[in-house]
């Protein structure tokens, strides 16, 4: 798939980046803001992250690996989905990049996702993380 587009998505939370943090690594968390998703995963630098759930009602088990891990900071992770119907390659994978820079205790969050191989699938993608991170928000801002 190599691609060179990149989709984004940022948003202004109100609450500090240790909660939005927490809202990011918590396994209920993560199910409810990640479209019912369970992540298994020990959050080890070079270690494994595997999602698994029922999308369209399709089973799926998401795989890749956590590269960057910065309580309160950063988090990076490789993600190939099967559902895509490409081949395991490390070509067809993405990197999740999730940042959070704290502002006097509101924190903007940004999730960017690359090798999207096309601008019409950068934007696709951009929707779903667009979807994602106002649920993150509305975690972060109840807890």
């Amino acid at each position: 798939m190599t691609g060179k587009y990149l989709a984004t998505s940022t948003i202004t939370i109100e609450a500090p980046a240790s909660r939005v943090w927490s809202v990011l690594t918590e396994p209920a968390a993560i199910k409810e803001f990640m479209f019912g998703t369970d992540v298994a995963t020990d959050w080890t630098v070079g270690g494994p992250i595997v999602w698994r759930g029922i999308w369209d009602g399709k089973p799926y088990e998401d795989r890749g690996s956590v590269l960057e891990f910065e309580p309160g900071r950063r988090l990076v992770v490789t993600h190939f989905s099967p559902l895509s119907g490409q081949a395991d390659a490390p070509e067809n994978y993405h990197t999740l990049t999730w940042t959070l820079e704290d502002q006097s205790g509101r924190t903007e969050f940004t999730l960017s996702q690359d090798n999207n191989a096309s601008a019409e699938e950068a934007e696709h993608s951009k929707g779903m993380w667009d979807s994602l991170v106002k649920s993150v928000k509305a975690i972060a801002e109840r807890r």
